[in-house]
C-alpha cells in the first residue's frame, strides 16, 4: 500500500497548478516523446490517439491538472483512476512499464518549465506520481487476476480466429471471434470492450479497442466495426480479415457496463457505431431481464448507415417492455417512416426530457463526443445524479472531463 503523501508534497504540487494550466500540454507531448524513443513503450499505445494533432496528449494532461487540483481530494479522481486501469488492463501494461513513464514525465517537467522545475518541485511530483501508480497496479493486479481465474478467462494475448463476416451496413462489419484453442471464453459485461494487438504489413504493431456487440454466451465474442476513411486498423479489417484469420485479444476490460442487475426502468441512447455496445445490453436485457423496462433511442445518418436496424427490431417484436426510437438525420427516398426510421433529424434535448425523464432511469450513452457533451449535460442539468448517468467514448476522454 502507498504511504501518504506528505504535507509538503500537496503544497509543492498544488503550487504548480499555474503552470500546469499554461504548459501541460506541452509537457505531455515531450513526455510521450521521451517514452517513444523506446520501441517496446511505443508499441504499448494506440498510436493514433497520438501526434500534434492527437487526443491522447490533450486528455492526460487534463489528467494531470485534475490530479494536481484533487491532489488533496483523490476521491474525486476515483472514476477515473478506475477508467484508467481497466484501459491499461486492454493494453496490457505491467508494473515493469511504470518507471519508464516516470522517468519520461519527470524529464518533461524539468525540460519545459526550465530552472522553476527545483528539486523539490521533482520530487513532489515524482512522490505523486508512484504514490498514484501504486494505487493503479494494485487494481490492475486484481483485475487481471480476476480475468485469468475467471471461468473462460486468461492472461495476456490469446488467439482467436474470425469465425464469421457480416456486414451490417455501408460503413459497419461484425466479426465474430472464436477462440483457436476451442475452450470457452470469459462472460464479458455488457459494454465492455476487447484489445486486439494487429500486426499489419508496414506498420508497427497496433493497439485497437472495438466494444463487444453481443451478450455473454460463453463460446465467442461480436465485435462491429465502422470503417474510418484514414482508420488503419478499421480499413484492414474491412478488407483482410476474412473468416479464417487469427488475431491476438486482451481479455474484456471497460469500467462502462449494465448492471449485473437493473433495479430501474433503462435507456440507452447512441449515437453513429456507439450502438455496438447498446446492442450487447439490449440483447442481455431481453434475455436476462424480460420484464425491465428499457427506450433505446439511437440516432444515424440514414438506411446506409443504419447497422443491425432489423435485429434491434426483432428484439423488441415480442416484448412489451422494450421500446425502440430510431432517428434519421438524413433520410433518403427509400427510407420509410414508421419502417426503417421513427424520427426524421436529431435527437434533441426536448425530446429526451419529454420521451425519458418522466421516470426514474439509469441512462447508458455511447456517439461522438459532440452527442455526449449534449446529453450527458442535459441530463446532469435536468437533475439526474451523476451515479445514473453512464457513458462510453471511443478515444481518451479530454472534453468529457469538463462534462
Amino acid at each position: 500500500m502507498s504511504q501518504p503523501l506528505s504535507e509538503q508534497t500537496i503544497a509543492l504540487v498544488k503550487a504548480t497548478v499555474p503552470a500546469l494550466e499554461a504548459h501541460g500540454l506541452e509537457i505531455v507531448r515531450v513526455m510521450y516523446a521521451r517514452m517513444f524513443e523506446n520501441p517496446m513503450i511505443r508499441d504499448l499505445f494506440n498510436q493514433s490517439h497520438h501526434g500534434e494533432t492527437g487526443s491522447q496528449p490533450k486528455a492526460l494532461a487534463t489528467a494531470i491538472l485534475a490530479y494536481g487540483r484533487n491532489i488533496d481530494n483523490l476521491g474525486a479522481l476515483a472514476p477515473a483512476v478506475e477508467r484508467i486501469a481497466q484501459k491499461h488492463v486492454g493494453l496490457q501494461i505491467l508494473p515493469e512499464h511504470y518507471p519508464y513513464v516516470a522517468e519520461a514525465l519527470l524529464g518533461a517537467i524539468k525540460e519545459v518549465l526550465g530552472e522553476a522545475a527545483t528539486p523539490q518541485i521533482l520530487g513532489a511530483w515524482g512522490e505523486a506520481y508512484w504514490f498514484l501508480a501504486n494505487i493503479l497496479i494494485a487494481r490492475e493486479d486484481h483485475i487481471y487476476h480476476d480475468l485469468a481465474s475467471a471461468e473462460g478467462g486468461w492472461s495476456g494475448w490469446r488467439t482467436f480466429v474470425v469465425d464469421e463476416v457480416r456486414p451490417e451496413s455501408a460503413i459497419i462489419t461484425s466479426f465474430v471471434l472464436r477462440p483457436t484453442d476451442g475452450r470457452p471464453v470469459i462472460a464479458h459485461k455488457p459494454g465492455q470492450y476487447l484489445t486486439f494487438w494487429l500486426e499489419i504489413p508496414g506498420h508497427p504493431p497496433l493497439k485497437r479497442n472495438y466494444s463487444i456487440s453481443a451478450a455473454p454466451n460463453g463460446t465467442t465474442y461480436r465485435i462491429s466495426v465502422k470503417r474510418e476513411p484514414q482508420g488503419i486498423a478499421s480499413n484492414w479489417l474491412h478488407d483482410h480479415a476474412a473468416p479464417g484469420t487469427v488475431l491476438k485479444v486482451a481479455p474484456p476490460a471497460g469500467e462502462f457496463f449494465l448492471a449485473d442487475r437493473p433495479e430501474r426502468p433503462v435507456v440507452l441512447l447512441s449515437g453513429g457505431v456507439g450502438l455496438t455496445p447498446m446492442v450487447a445490453m439490449l440483447e442481455t436485457i431481453a434475455q436476462r431481464h424480460p420484464d425491465l423496462p428499457v427506450h433505446y433511442a439511437h440516432g444515424t445518418l440514414n438506411g446506409s448507415t443504419h447497422a443491425m436496424g432489423d435485429h434491434v427490431r426483432s428484439l423488441a417484436a415480442d416484448r412489451p417492455n422494450i421500446r425502440i426510437t430510431t432517428f434519421y438525420q438524413q433520410p433518403r427516398t427509400e427510407d420509410v417512416a414508421e419502417r426503417d426510421f421513427d424520427e426524421a433529424g436529431l435527437i434533441d434535448e426536448e425530446w429526451l426530457r419529454q420521451e425519458t425523464m418522466g421516470a426514474e432511469a439509469d441512462y447508458y450513452l455511447c456517439g461522438p463526443r459532440p452527442f455526449l457533451r449534449t446529453f450527458v449535460s442535459t441530463l446532469s442539468l435536468a437533475g439526474v445524479p451523476s451515479d445514473r448517468i453512464h457513458y462510453e467514448f471511443f478515444g481518451p476522454a479530454d472534453e468529457l472531463l469538463a462534462a
